[in-house]
């Protein structure tokens, strides 16, 4: 598990797997990106997770544990982090451990390089988010770790149904990631010096991104079986006036397209991405 960026595992991923379209590449790579083996891109992504990951259970079970090191405390937290907001706080109420302790455990997993910390854009006192540096290692801890007893035995049905279940939302993440490393691409003339998400209790905006010339662009990602509509635009905006945000660009990110509504306002302040956007981040002219 190498410690390369997002974009260089995306790129190392797709070249080795070569997958089909970008929808499968996201899905996949939110599983295995990281992990540096080949898959059979023809496989639906559970019968790869049974025999790459669950099947060998055991001996991942060691490799994480050599690479991670065996201080108690750093599997809950992950695993707090990977299946709640990410917010440091409540990772460590998930994992309940003490705030002072938890802070400790973050400075050693920083040091390890395996994970960072994100501030909220517009510097706000909103708690710190937990970002994994391997997709892999975020999986490992939502679904494997957690539910190691059934998986050890060969019973993968709590597995399945946890996966099964919060797949979309898991992905999602994932996406906003590639779509922020999208944007400093599409964007790569104007020199985003600045890109994050911004949250505080009650607003929540995926993409915020600043130029060298102090422009500002907010965006959304959604990935979701469903054409996203003008209320996502609307909501876009809503939340940017909430906080004051003035963005001099709104730009959208959807796995299935826009409705036809939504694309004829598309104009220079308003840019419309799907997923097929981001094979962008495996060109080398970028």
């Amino acid at each position: 598990m190498e410690k390369q960026t997002l974009r260089d595992q995306f790129r190392t991923f797709c070249k080795i797997n070569q997958p089909k379209n970008m929808e499968d590449a996201i899905e996949y790579f939110s599983v295995f990106g990281g992990l540096g083996i080949e898959l059979d891109m023809d496989v639906p992504l559970g019968e790869l997770i049974r025999e790459h990951i669950l099947d060998r259970y055991k001996y991942l079970r060691n490799d994480i544990s050599a690479y991670i090191s065996k201080d108690e405390l750093f599997p809950s937290i992950l695993t707090g982090a990977a299946t709640g907001d990410r917010r440091t706080n409540s990772s460590f109420k998930r994992a309940k451990v003490a705030y002072n302790d938890g802070m400790d455990c973050i400075e050693d997993l920083l040091d390890m390089g395996v994970i960072r910390l994100e501030s909220s854009s517009e510097h706000n006192y909103a708690a710190e988010r937990i970002l994994f540096t391997s997709p892999f290692v975020r999986f490992w801890f939502a679904f494997v770790s957690p539910l190691f007893r059934g998986i050890k035995d060969g019973n993968y049905d709590e597995f399945y149904t946890a996966f099964n279940n919060k797949k979309a939302e898991f992905t999602q993440l994932v996406f906003e990631q590639l779509c922020h490393e999208f944007i400093k691409l599409y964007f790569k003339d104007e020199k985003i010096y600045n890109i994050g998400r911004y949250w505080d209790d009650k607003t929540e905006i995926n993409l915020v991104a600043k130029t060298k010339d102090d422009k500002i662009i907010a965006g959304s990602c959604r990935y979701l079986n469903s054409k996203v509509k003008k209320s996502e635009l609307s909501k876009l905006k809503e939340n940017c006036n909430e906080i004051g945000l003035e963005p001099d660009m709104l730009v959208l990110f959807s796995k299935k397209g826009y409705s036809s509504e939504l694309k004829s306002l598309k104009n220079e302040t308003l840019k419309l991405f799907t997923c097929r956007n981001l094979k962008a981040l495996l060109e080398d002219e970028y």
